[in-house]
């Protein structure tokens, strides 16, 4: 059986996944996993489903080690159980089989790629925090934008009267405007302050 497995970090939104399920399909992949998650997650759903149904034999397919994990760690962790299970890994172009004594310069290539992907992500995370420090130096609020009056919705404001008078409780009264609870609780400080 040819697994295939893919992953993007954020949802479906901001990024389609269907490209790695086609390039997959293509590689020969019978079934892909697909999730959206962090790759520096260990405790990724699917990724743990295809790891305890592949068995001797079969192969496991990903474009990119990136796309396995961002772990190094977890990296190794998936070489000892493809070596532990005899299976074979296709990381892109490069094909690790595992059914037999692994080659150790193509192990040690797949190690390092591990490490650019672990490396990658580091990066980014470096960028973001600079880049919100920097923001932040200069005055810029960070967040969500700060409630205001203004920003009450007409229908929380035309019903106020009725919680007041005790003929809404608080649950009815949010449903009725079409708000959580929070978000109620957030509007009432506003209009019982100011």
């Amino acid at each position: 059986m040819i697994y295939g497995y893919a992953r993007c970090s954020t949802n479906e939104t901001k990024q389609d996944i269907q490209r790695q399920y086609k390039e997959l399909k293509k590689m020969g992949a019978n079934e892909v996993y697909m999730e959206y998650e962090s790759g520096a997650k260990i405790n990724r759903p699917e990724l743990q489903k295809v790891m305890l149904h592949i068995s001797q034999g079969d192969t496991l397919i990903a474009l990119e080690v990136s796309r396995l994990t961002r772990s190094l760690k977890q990296l190794c962790s998936i070489i000892e159980l493809a070596k532990d299970r005899k299976i074979k890994l296709v990381i892109g172009t490069l094909v690790i089989d595992c059914t037999g004594p692994m080659d150790a310069m193509t192990e040690a290539m797949l190690k390092i790629m591990g490490v650019f992907a672990e490396l990658e992500r580091s990066m980014t995370i470096e960028r973001i925090q600079s880049g919100l420090a920097h923001a932040k130096s200069k005055g810029i609020r960070l967040g969500r934008p700060k409630l205001a009056a203004k920003d009450i919705p007409q229908k929380v404001r035309e019903k106020f009267p009725l919680l007041q008078s005790g003929s809404l409780t608080k649950s009815d009264y949010a449903k009725l405007c079409g708000i959580s609870r929070p978000t109620l609780y957030k509007y009432l400080a506003l209009m019982t302050d100011g």
